[in-house]
């Protein structure tokens, strides 16, 4: 998706609810496939939004991702199979903070995958 199209969307979309990417989801979903690479993205914009969350079979803190939107669902990649999956910003837990669109791996996300 381009850039114009993006701010359009977000633009439409002022005031709606905030899909937020569900780490501790995530991380149940990675743990129970035993996998060792997962991505993370907004659909329609992973170019922008995406990027590799788990890698070598641990947790990837490293490099840019945005996942939260009103209109682009986030979703998991892991080996090529697209899960969504968000929780609303209303359901967020208060240990993620204010910086949930830019967190990676709060701790009970973690916790999750030992």
């Amino acid at each position: 998706m381009d850039s114009m199209l993006a701010v359009a969307m977000g633009e439409a979309n002022r005031g709606e609810a905030l899909m937020v990417f569900d780490w501790d989801k995530a991380a149940r979903i990675i743990k129970q496939r035993g996998a060792t690479s997962a991505s993370a993205g907004l659909s329609g914009d992973w170019d922008y939004t995406g990027g590799e969350i788990f890698s070598a079979g641990k947790p990837n803190t490293v490099g840019y991702t945005y996942l939260a939107s009103t209109w682009a669902t986030p979703e998991l990649n892991i080996d090529g199979d697209i899960i969504d999956c968000f929780i609303m910003e209303s359901e967020v837990p208060e240990e993620w903070g204010k910086d949930f669109p830019e967190i990676k791996w709060p701790e009970s996300a973690l916790k999750e995958l030992a």
